[in-house]
This record gives C-alpha cells, structure tokens and sequence, in this order.
C-alpha cells in the first residue's frame, strides 16, 4: 500500500453498507455448517454460492493469483489459507476471512469459531478477540487517530496473557482490497499515538484483531499464502469494515 487512501462519497458509504449487510448475513450462517467432517473447500464453495445468491462478487478474488473467494485458516494458521481438502476436525479452532464486492467497492470480515467440542480456555480467548474488535470500533471516531485503535487492541489483548501478532496489520479498504492506512494491532510506545495518521470523515476502514495464545512470530507455509504462528499455538482473527462519517462510524459488516 502506497498511500492509495481514498475517502468515499455518502454514495459511495451507501454501496458499502449495501455489500457489508450482504457479507455480514454470509458469515452469520457460516456457524450452521462448519462442522467436523467438512473440507475447508467445503466451506469457501457455501460462502461463494451465498455471495453470489445475494448479488455481490468475491473480492478476494480479485487479488492477483488468488483463486478463492475466502481464506480458511485452522488452528495455528493466522491468515490467508486457502481453500483445500484439509477437513476440519473436532475442536479445531477456523477462521473464516471473505470479502464482498459490489459496484465497485470493497468490504472485508472475519470471525473465528470453534468447531464441535468446547474448550474453555479457547472460549475465552475468543471472547477477548471479540472485546478488543468493539473497543477499537468504539476508538474509531472523527477527532482520533490510528493508534487509538491500536492502542484499544493492545490493551485488551496483551493484558488476557495473548500475543499480538505484530507483523501483520488491518487496513483502508473500498475502491481496493487492501488500502492505505495500515491499522496496527499495537503501539511500541503510548506517546506514538500522535504520530499515527488522523481520523476524518469518509474513511473505511478493515479493523482486524489477530493474536495468538502462544508467542507472536509468523512463518509462511509452502503454498506461498498461508501464514501460521510459528511456535503452533492457537491464533485467531476477528474483523468489520467500518466507515467513519462527521456524526458517527458505522459497522458496514
């Protein structure tokens, strides 16, 4: 991302309500058939036909080379898996990430779900997850920064005993995928709040949580997409694209 921020139209905030409430009906129906048994193919093939039924497009497809309408991540995989013939198994800890494109512009979601047999300590973990995607949405407001979102994360995160991974980042999305500003999950120090950019009316923006219960380093596996915490501990992503207007910021997803 090169500086290619754009800050939208109400028409254009209008389009993506319209594809956030098509993406948001997606995902809530994802719980209702991610069972034990099924591929993590499986799953992007119910998403896609679902986008499609409701009038949108898959947007990550229309990242160079990526052939899928999701990324599907188990357990130790943080982001961008994608599809395959790997089954989901009892207690495994799924990520599914999706975005829909409609008119032109972008939303993007993720929630992350555990399948089958319930285990307490991962419940909480997700639940953190959860917390720390509504205070960052909450700092996401006209007359704040970046690192009031950043901040909001990291002092939900850190204090459960989670690692934030540092690496990897929200970000603008709309007329693209993925636009500038970055959105980091944590600051190196409170004072950089006013370094970071600004938050004004028109921006849309992916705000996206992603930590793990072990330790915070990631590694690339074979397929060249899929990223995994390197020590295996169980990750998880949790994201909403939101648009922040002069009176108040919206949940488009």
């Amino acid at each position: 991302m090169n500086d290619t921020m754009t800050l939208k139209s109400d028409s254009e905030i209008e389009i993506m309500k319209e594809a956030g409430a098509m993406l948001r009906e997606v995902l809530q129906r994802v719980p209702q058939y991610l069972k034990p048994g099924i591929t993590t193919a499986d799953v992007n093939a119910q998403v896609e036909e679902h986008i499609c039924e409701l009038g949108g497009e898959p947007g990550f497809k229309t990242v160079p080379h990526y052939d899928w309408g999701t990324c599907v991540c188990i357990n130790q995989q943080i982001v961008h898996s994608p599809p395959s013939d790997r089954i989901i198994k009892d207690g495994d800890v799924v990520t599914v990430d999706a975005g829909v494109l409609l008119k032109g512009l972008h939303t993007d979601s993720a929630l992350t779900i555990q399948v089958g047999t319930q285990d307490p300590k991962v419940t909480a973990f997700l639940e953190t997850g959860r917390k720390a995607l509504n205070k960052a949405i909450k700092a996401a407001k006209v007359g704040n920064r970046i690192g009031h979102i950043s901040q909001a994360f990291q002092d939900t995160i850190e204090p459960a005993g989670y690692s934030i991974v540092r690496e990897l980042t929200g970000h603008g999305v709309g007329k693209e995928l993925h636009e500038d500003p970055y959105v980091p999950c944590f600051l190196s120090d409170p004072s950089d709040i006013a370094k970071t950019r600004k938050l004004v009316p028109g921006m849309t923006l992916a705000l996206e949580v992603m930590y793990a219960m072990g330790g915070d380093r990631i590694v690339h596996e074979e397929d060249g997409w899929s990223i995994k915490m390197a020590d295996e501990s169980i990750s998880a992503c949790s994201e909403h694209t939101v648009a922040i207007t002069e009176k108040s910021t919206f949940i488009l997803t």
